[in-house]
């Protein structure tokens, strides 16, 4: 499954309505961590192929939804289950790091 990007037209569907965990990874094009943190997120999405969704957003495209989160540095990870955050990261995350908070909330 590829990496969905999110924005406020899709945002109640892919993720308040999502009955799987979702990731979004909250991030800008002039933001260098960001890029460090990209291809990881492309990554997580091809190997864990539908038992979580993983998104992208834009915090520049979409500053209402990056305020509603309090989305202050970037790159920042936001894991919801069931409509609720439940973890939060705020920098460059290693995949290993990802896939034990997604295990987390699967068990």
């Amino acid at each position: 499954m590829s990496v969905i990007n999110l924005n406020r037209n899709n945002f109640k569907e892919v993720v308040l309505n999502s009955d799987k965990p979702v990731l979004i990874d909250f991030w800008a094009t002039w933001c260098s961590p960001c890029r460090m943190q990209s291809p990881i997120i492309e990554e997580l999405a091809e190997e864990l192929d539908g038992s979580a969704v993983i998104t992208k957003m834009n915090v520049d495209e979409n500053p209402e939804l990056a305020a509603q989160f309090s989305v202050m540095s970037i790159p920042t990870l936001v894991l919801i289950k069931d409509g609720k955050v439940v973890v939060r990261k705020t920098g460059v995350t290693p995949k290993a790091k990802l896939i034990l908070m997604l295990n987390t909330v699967n068990a």
